[in-house]
């Protein structure tokens, strides 16, 4: 069976500064490291920063300036829906056999998407559950490389 575990949970917000106090205060999280995603945010971790699997709950604003970075990033959503549940973004889980998952994926016929983030050197696939609540599963980079180079070699 394949690893599996919950990652972080995200929340797109209007109010990052509020919202980052709130969770500092309340549960103890410390800012720390993010990679440079074309839209502003913040991620929070419980633990060491040198790790980035700390980093569990990810702040997700709006700039409404420029707001074309993170609609491109991770689709645009109707602020007025930004409150209660509606503002949990995704759910994310580290997971292992991105092989098995992709044609799994295919034989059920999902739609998703995939990208990887080399600076924390993950491959992710989103995909939506049937509430339409997007669902993030993060891979080891190294699996899609490898995934790449038997598919170089066929």
């Amino acid at each position: 069976m394949n690893k599996l575990s919950l990652n972080h949970f995200s929340i797109r917000t209007l109010e990052l500064e509020k919202t980052t106090t709130f969770f500092t205060q309340l549960l103890g999280l410390t800012m720390g490291p993010r990679p440079d995603f074309p839209f502003p945010g913040v991620w929070l971790y419980n633990g060491s920063h040198d790790d980035w699997s700390n980093s569990v709950l990810h702040l997700i604003a709006i700039d409404k300036t420029n707001p074309k970075g993170l609609q491109q990033y991770l689709g645009d959503r109707d602020p007025s829906t930004l409150k209660g549940s509606g503002a949990v973004d995704h759910i994310a889980f580290f997971a292992t056999g991105l092989e098995e998952k992709l044609k799994q994926l295919k034989v059920l016929g999902l739609h998703y998407q995939e990208r990887t983030v080399p600076v924390i050197q993950l491959h992710q696939i989103f995909l939506e559950d049937p509430n339409g609540i997007v669902i993030e599963l993060n891979y080891p980079a190294h699996e899609k490389l490898a995934l790449d180079e038997k598919f170089k070699a066929l």
